[in-house]
């Protein structure tokens, strides 16, 4: 296989121009290439003059160490492909693994176990994602909240109800995997090769439903609201778990759980800890959602070429000298700010954005990293970091006025720390609605105080960014897990047969990574 790399094409070029670059790279015409496939595509817009794409291709040709020794471009390598393949497996239990969750670390380790010769029962708390999607609608329309069913819990976890962003950090090899069954399930064939690939709340729902059509012809037994609520143990292994289902508690007999219960899963969290399993504490972040105009985000990041390209989002970290942190997570171009709560009395806000990001607004979470040191006040337990969430929710579902409003506030507002009166020509897109207020009243005095200064620090980064009358809605406090569930080099906890996974476990931070964890987990569970 020949790589070739940096290949740069106008906004509005094509795949034959794309032939004629790869072609030159090699020192050949178009006709004599192989047949291209794209691999990795992104948008340079460091001069705003000059914006353009870059490509990466790979092609099959015949003598290729010949071409590449030859081609007049530096660009051009050859490279091996190395496909995932599941190691073999070694349980021989009669017992049926056990999958708790159906985000996308429970989605995952349930798929390739089931694919590899162990079907699982899987249990989920919440709604299959067809149901789920009316009770999240009727509680952004009414705010009716669904305890079970929620932006939370349910078929597909959190990151249904975002962007379907695929972005992550890893370079594990499991990760063509989760592209791959991705694409087979329906999601678009760019994910493969974008920069920053997504795939949107719509198609995320018929991909997540595709996945469960697979599970069951695999033989997975599906329960949809039965909710994990104890464990059985003997001699420090897991022979049991207790389940609450709609007819009632029942016990299931098991020796492999695949625990991958979410961020939000507080009372889980607090069944482990009450039944012994080690936990600590973990930082997570604070903060609020920040909205623009989507024209005006894409101006400043592509000058005037930004009617051509797609809508533009953006990454910002500033680092204060007091040592804090302020960063942007989970930006949704043409998106809006949902609500996300999962229990009452509390405001949790978040983004999410269609496939085709065609909204008016961009939002963003714009956070602030919090520590074990912020919230001992709250306890020296493993799940102080929870408590700490959970007051600032209750204070903003309280400054919000009820019924799920959320409080918001102007850039220049809140820079000037005067309550809001009203929107300006930027409208919130918070649905069940907001309250214009003082965001102050429902953040730590150390979260606000670093937001005010990072503020003007960002918009040097991205002309715009702290706009006076951009929107902020509060709070966000859900952008990763406040525990970790301790496991050891065979991903068990030291109570044997328990595999924490996935995000709420504390050992991913979006989609792609909570997947590839749940790969790795059914990799231990089958090899026994």
């Amino acid at each position: 296989m020949i790589r070739i790399s940096n290949l740069s094409l106008p906004v509005d070029g094509d795949l034959e121009q794309l032939r004629k670059r790869a072609a030159r790279a090699l020192g050949l015409r178009p006709g004599q290439l192989g047949e291209l496939e794209i691999v990795r595509q992104s948008i340079d817009a460091r001069n705003r003059s000059e914006v353009h794409y870059v490509y990466t291709v790979e092609m099959s040709m015949p003598q290729e160490e010949r071409l590449v020794e030859n081609a007049p471009g530096r660009n051009v390598s050859r490279t091996e492909r190395q496909a995932y393949a599941f190691p073999a497996a070694g349980r021989r239990s009669a017992l049926p693994p056990v999958v708790v969750g159906m985000g996308p670390a429970g989605l995952f380790a349930a798929l390739f176990l089931a694919r590899n010769g162990f079907p699982c029962v899987v249990l989920e708390r919440g709604q299959d994602v067809d149901q789920r999607t009316r009770d999240v609608d009727r509680f952004w329309t009414a705010g009716a909240l669904d305890e079970g069913s929620n932006v939370q819990f349910g078929e597909g976890g959190a990151g249904t109800f975002s962007d379907g962003k695929l972005t992550t950090g890893t370079h594990d090899p499991r990760l063509s995997a989760v592209v791959e069954a991705l694409v087979v399930h329906g999601a678009p064939e760019d994910i493969r090769y974008s920069h920053k690939p997504h795939i949107g709340t719509d198609v995320l729902v018929e991909v997540v439903r595709n996945i469960r059509l697979e599970l069951l012809r695999l033989g997975c037994d599906i329960r949809f609201e039965h909710r994990l609520s104890g464990l059985s143990i003997r001699g420090g292994v897991l022979t049991a778990v207790t389940v609450d289902a709609p007819t009632g508690p029942y016990t299931l007999e098991t020796d492999a759980l695949a625990l991958a219960p979410g961020h939000s899963a507080r009372d889980t969290f607090r069944m482990l800890f009450d039944a012994g399993v080690p936990m600590e504490p973990k930082s997570f972040a604070v903060g609020v959602r920040i909205e623009h105009l989507q024209s005006d985000i894409s101006a400043a990041q592509y000058g005037s070429a930004w009617k051509r390209l797609p809508p533009s989002d953006y990454k910002l970290a500033c680092h204060l000298p007091d040592g804090r942190s302020a960063f942007t997570f989970c930006v949704c171009p043409g998106g809006q700010v949902v609500a996300s709560s999962s229990a009452p009395g509390q405001v949790v806000t978040n983004g999410m954005s269609l496939r085709a990001r065609d909204g008016k607004n961009i939002n963003g979470g714009l956070l602030v990293g919090v520590g074990p040191e912020d919230f001992c006040s709250f306890g020296s337990d493993p799940l102080a970091g929870v408590r700490f969430q959970e007051q600032w929710e209750r204070a903003a579902f309280q400054l919000g006025g009820g019924n799920f409003l959320a409080p918001a506030q102007q850039v220049l507002d809140f820079l000037n720390k005067r309550p809001s009166q009203g929107p300006g020509s930027i409208l919130p897109t918070y649905r069940p609605g907001v309250t214009w207020t003082e965001l102050d009243r429902c953040l730590p005095t150390a979260v606000a105080d670093t937001l005010r200064d990072a503020l003007p620090l960002m918009d040097r980064k991205l002309r715009g960014f702290s706009a006076p009358e951009g929107v902020l809605t509060g709070v966000e406090t859900r952008s990763s897990s406040p525990v970790r569930i301790l496991r050891d080099e065979t991903l068990q906890s030291t109570l044997r047969g328990l595999y924490p996974c996935g995000e709420g476990a504390g050992y991913a931070g979006g989609i792609v990574s909570a997947a590839v964890d749940g790969i790795r987990v059914a990799e231990a569970v089958a090899r026994g």
